[in-house]
């Protein structure tokens, strides 16, 4: 992955929560059943059910080149320079009013968000704008200060089924808001989902345009890896959820990516025993995506699957993560989008042809120890066997990638208030490292990250 989408010790930690269960995870087996409480039958009005609130989020990163890298930027002579290192610091904002549902048989209710940022570190150099993290103008000036609507939708709801339509977030394997900036990315279109069953759920979506993290307007969709000036307007999927026991959690999904590719997704965690003693959490990742239409993106046959394993005991967490790219391109996702749930996503995706990666990863949470809100984590990752001479189209630039190997390493640590008027304030600190072969994408870069979001509430 480039450094544009850096989950930076998101640290596939997605999988190392070292969160105690209260108790045992039960192995039991969960029948499908109706809920016996419709959401919409306990709708308390329009304006009785709103609320008013937001976070503001401070983000500074200082990333470093190592080797041969550089960040190119336009001095206000007009020529080019490059330099090794760049800072982004900027202040993002986001002030969401949410209505509650109308009462009766069909709930009608709506959802408004301002985006704004501040750029508080605004010099060409020091930033080496335009850059992938605050927007820039076209004589690569940092825009001091910029706001854009980032939802903006209106929702139905039959029971346990809502239906949505406008701007809104998202959490799908192929489709979700990726939201490590200053401000997430946002999706235009549509989405059902109903959750008429205790343990089974149903959804469709689709989607023509995207709000992407540093831009005010709207963009359509393009490939994470593939050529930048290819695009598509039509994005459209399907899934559906099912706990068939209380400790497995499954889901199966499918998208088309109109001239793109169609996408296939099976997801599965299970839990077992208690983490007061022992508990492991298994979690399994395949994705499957062949070409489709007009093959924009070239001739696609890819399968790419995870595997990670998280022990848990007490304040302790580790976890193994096994991935691997069977496919002579890259697996690639749609960009501003973090719609690739792989354990091994981190500043790296380990999404290269025919890669095969390994990571260990560990988690500390200090509630265990007397202060609570203070977590540690710790990973290493290698990606070895990159290989795309097999390669025959042009849309993704890999043929010149064979045998090459990367790896990367990274700490983290977070603190969140626990009580007080800024509770739920978190303040995270974060280092990583990157080394590449020549011809691996991601290059050598170090990058310490710093970011603090207070949430509000104002009704």
């Amino acid at each position: 992955m480039t450094p544009s989408k850096f989950a930076a010790l998101a640290l596939a930690i997605s999988s190392v929560s070292a969160v105690a269960q209260a108790e045992e995870a039960s192995q039991d087996f969960f029948p499908i059943s109706l809920k016996t409480v419709s959401a919409q039958s306990e709708a308390t009005g329009f304006l009785e059910g709103q609320s008013l609130a937001g976070t503001t989020r401070n983000w500074f990163s200082n990333e470093d080149q190592k080797r041969d890298g550089a960040f190119r930027y336009r001095k206000s002579d007009g020529s080019i320079a490059t330099k090794s290192s760049r800072d982004t610091w900027v202040q993002g904002t986001i002030l969401n009013y949410s209505s509650g549902f109308t009462q009766g048989t069909v709930g009608i209710a709506t959802e408004v968000a301002a985006y704004n940022v501040v750029a508080l570190q605004q010099g060409r150099a020091r930033t080496a704008a335009p850059n992938n993290r605050t927007l820039g103008d076209s004589n690569g000036n940092v825009v001091g200060q910029w706001s854009k609507l980032g939802l903006a939708n209106i929702k139905a709801r039959v029971s346990n089924t809502v239906f949505t339509a406008g701007r809104m977030n998202m959490d799908t394997p192929m489709v979700a808001t990726i939201g490590n900036r200053a401000l997430p990315s946002s999706f235009e279109g549509f989405n059902v989902t109903s959750e008429e069953f205790d343990n089974l759920t149903f959804q469709a979506a689709g989607f023509d345009r995207v709000s992407p993290r540093t831009e005010q307007g709207l963009s359509k969709f393009r490939s994470e890896y593939g050529d930048l000036g290819t695009e598509t307007d039509n994005v459209v999927l399907a899934g559906v959820g099912y706990k068939p026991f209380k400790s497995l959690t499954t889901s199966l999904y499918a998208s088309r990516v109109k001239d793109f590719w169609n996408q296939y997704y099976f997801g599965a965690v299970h839990e077992w025993g208690d983490s007061n003693v022992f508990g492991l959490t298994t979690g399994l990742n395949y994705y499957k995506t062949v070409d489709t239409g007009q093959k924009k993106m070239g001739n696609i046959d890819n399968d790419t699957y995870s595997l990670s394993l998280t022990g848990t005991h007490k304040a302790h967490s580790l976890t193994l993560a096994y991935q691997q790219v069977n496919g002579n391109e890259y697996f690639d996702y749609l960009h501003e989008t973090n719609g690739i749930f792989l354990a091994n996503s981190l500043f790296s995706d380990f999404n290269g042809p025919n890669e095969k990666s390994a990571q260990i990863a560990y988690g500390l949470n200090m509630a265990e120890y007397g202060v609570p809100g203070l977590k540690f984590n710790v990973y290493t990752a290698r990606g070895w066997g990159i290989d795309g001479t097999h390669y025959r189209d042009t849309a993704y630039a890999v043929n010149n990638q064979d045998g090459e190997h990367h790896y990367e390493y990274g700490i983290g640590t977070t603190y969140t208030l626990q009580s007080g008027p800024l509770k739920s304030t978190s303040v995270r600190a974060t280092y990583s490292t990157h080394r590449a072969s020549e011809n691996q994408a991601d290059g050598n870069l170090n990058e310490l990250r710093i970011v603090t979001t207070i949430p509000f509430t104002i009704l």
